[in-house]
């Protein structure tokens, strides 16, 4: 058996807090972990006496149900923890809860309205802390979307992912999680709704050294073309506030047929849901035969369990050493 060697403490709150290596080296994890499960190997050794905290200030799906079910699968235990749960409803402050959590279990994740509340909670905890989503960032959403992207077109070098909608956190980890591996990313959005610019500098620079060429326009067809995956997500996310005047200057960059046909022949379509079938994108496409969208969120489950299982295993030499 193996003994993990890793630094005390690593946190992924942002993509590039990975380097280059690591992220490939996540999803190469992840990829030999959902190979093992389906061919009916078990690995419920590799968390055996560890503890998951989840802390939800929002509602979730695929976030909680692929940590949860990942955590058990692996041998460990996940805890829910929504605001309604914790002290934090009654005005504990941030960093107390991370340093209470820190004491009791292995690790964190957190769903978060607030970017800087997740910052908070990683800067006091004593243990990994994991983004679950926030306003600025997906990052597990879009790693996994890498390992999809993979298994589809078998690598990321040469290949193009174009983006097209409202730029948000999830643009913002698609951009960071293609540069570090090597992907293409157009993001085709309205003049009005523009990425986070250190972001986009950050994703530009990485992409410098790995060969990615990030890019954005304002025009859905000049962004698709070439595309060999072209991706969407919800025009108005969850607890955020888009004025109409974004709304309307949206509908032009609906996927439909006609912009998928832009695209490259064959090229696929990806979101990472829940998605508004008729607003962002057509019934058409999105359960047409380019669709992954489920191949897309198992992945999920895959990435969650890789990330964990270098953080906090005892039993494989981590990537965070």
């Amino acid at each position: 058996m193996a003994t993990q060697t890793r630094i005390a403490k690593f946190d992924l709150l942002t993509d590039d807090d990975l380097t280059p290596h690591q992220a490939v080296a996540l999803i190469e994890r992840a990829a030999e972990l959902k190979a093992q499960r389906a061919a009916g190997e078990l690995h419920d050794h590799l968390l055996r006496g560890k503890t998951l905290a989840m802390i939800f200030e929002k509602p979730s799906t695929r976030t909680r149900v692929a940590f949860e079910a990942g955590v058990a699968q692996l041998g460990g235990h996940a805890l829910y923890l929504s605001t309604n749960d914790l002290q934090l409803g009654r005005g504990e402050t941030i960093a107390d809860t991370a340093r209470v959590l820190s004491r009791y279990v292995d690790a964190i994740m957190a769903r978060v309205f607030k970017h800087e509340d997740l910052e908070a909670l990683a800067a006091a905890a004593t243990i990994p802390v994991i983004n679950g989503l926030s306003d600025l960032a997906h990052p597990t959403q879009a790693l996994a979307d890498m390992l999809t992207v993979k298994e589809y077109l078998g690598g990321w070098s040469g290949r193009k992912l174009t983006y097209v909608g409202n730029a948000n956190n999830m643009v913002h980890s698609l951009l960071l999680a293609g540069a570090l591996v090597g992907l293409d990313v157009c993001v085709a959005c309205p003049a009005a709704s523009r990425p986070n610019p250190d972001i986009l500098a950050r994703a530009t620079a990485i992409g410098a050294t790995t060969g990615a060429t990030i890019s954005v326009v304002d025009d859905p067809r000049e962004g698709v073309a070439g595309a060999d995956i072209v991706y969407t997500d919800v025009w108005v996310s969850m607890g955020q506030e888009v004025a109409p005047e974004v709304l309307e200057a949206l509908k032009p960059f609906q996927v439909n047929a006609e912009l998928m046909a832009c695209a490259k022949p064959g090229a696929l379509f990806m979101h990472c849901l829940p998605m508004y079938r008729g607003n962002e994108v057509t019934v058409e496409v999105a359960d047409g035969p380019a669709s992954i969208i489920f191949d897309q969120t198992e992945n999920r489950l895959h990435l969650h369990k890789a990330l964990l299982v270098e953080m906090i295993s005892d039993h494989v030499d981590s990537i965070f050493a």
